[in-house]
C-alpha cells in the first residue's frame, strides 16, 4: 500500500522525471511578496523547529538539528491568496495562482462515469493546473484511506494515518530531502480538522505538499517546481498548497 501512495506522490511531479533546469525564471509579481497569514478561521501549528528527513528504499533515518533549513516559519512564507481564482472539486477547494493553466482535460470530469457507469476509473487527477511554460505545476489527487493504511475504519481525519512523523512515510516519495513538516490544525464547525504540510525536493524538483482525511478519502495537494525556480516563485507555489480545504 505504501508503494501504491509512492507512486500517486510522484504523479505529482511533473511527468518528466528528467528535469533541465528551465531558462532563468522572471521576476515575479508583486503580490506573491505579501507574507499575510491564512484566510481560514483559525489556525494552530505544532511540531518542533525545521527537520530533515532522508530516505532510502522506504527505510527512515531522522537526523534532527536546530540548524536552519530552506524552510523557514510556515506562516511567515504563505502569501495572501484570496484575490486568486478559487476552484471547487469534489469534496475541496484550492486556489489557483494567476495566470496558471487548467490542465485538467473535459473528459476527465464526467465522461468516465457515463461510459463505465460504477465501474469508472479514479480520475488521476482531481485539478491540475501549469504555469505557461509548464515548469511549475499545482495538482489535487484524491484517494481511499484504506490504500494507504490498512484498516478497518474508515478514517476521519489525517492523524487516523499516524503522526506527523509517520504520515511522512506515506506522503514524501523515498529519496527524497524533507526541509519541512508541519501539523495545522482548522476550526470548523464540528470541531477541528489536521492537515499536514511538508516541503521537500527530489530529482531537482521541490515540492511544497498539504494532505488532509475527510470521510475515508485522502485529498493531497502538491505545488512543484525546480529548485532553480523556487527562490522566486516557492511562495507562490507554498500558498497555492497550503490554499486547499476539505469541504
Amino acid at each position: 500500500m505504501v508503494m501504491v501512495m509512492v507512486m500517486a506522490m510522484s504523479s505529482l511531479l511533473p511527468p518528466s522525471l528528467s528535469f533541465h533546469p528551465p531558462k532563468p525564471p522572471q521576476k515575479t509579481n508583486s503580490i506573491y511578496a505579501q507574507k499575510n497569514s491564512f484566510s481560514r478561521r483559525l489556525v494552530l501549528l505544532t511540531g518542533s523547529a525545521p527537520f530533515t528527513f532522508f530516505f532510502s528504499h522506504l527505510s527512515l533515518f531522522i537526523p534532527i538539528s536546530n540548524a536552519q533549513t530552506k524552510s523557514s516559519s510556515l506562516l511567515s512564507d504563505i502569501a495572501n491568496t484570496k484575490s486568486w481564482f478559487q476552484f471547487y472539486g469534489d469534496g475541496f477547494s484550492i486556489r489557483v495562482p494567476p495566470e496558471f493553466e487548467d490542465l485538467t482535460e473535459p473528459e476527465d470530469y464526467n465522461a468516465g462515469l457515463s461510459l463505465y457507469g460504477d465501474k469508472a476509473k479514479p480520475k488521476k487527477f482531481a485539478a491540475r493546473f501549469a504555469s505557461s511554460d509548464g515548469s511549475e505545476v499545482l495538482s489535487v489527487i484524491i484517494r481511499p484511506s484504506n490504500q494507504l493504511k490498512i484498516t478497518f475504519l474508515e478514517a476521519k481525519d489525517i492523524t487516523d494515518l499516524g503522526s506527523l512523523k509517520e504520515a511522512a512515510k506515506i506522503f514524501v516519495p523515498a529519496g527524497s530531502t524533507l526541509y519541512s513538516g508541519r501539523s495545522i490544525k482548522i476550526k470548523e464547525d464540528e470541531g477541528f480538522r489536521t492537515y499536514y504540510f511538508y516541503e521537500f525536493a527530489r530529482d531537482e524538483q521541490h515540492v511544497a505538499l498539504v494532505a488532509a482525511v475527510n470521510s475515508g478519502k485522502a485529498f493531497i495537494a502538491g505545488a512543484t517546481a525546480p529548485e532553480s525556480k523556487w527562490t522566486n516563485d516557492g511562495l507562490k507555489l507554498r500558498s497555492a498548497a497550503v490554499s486547499m480545504t476539505v469541504l
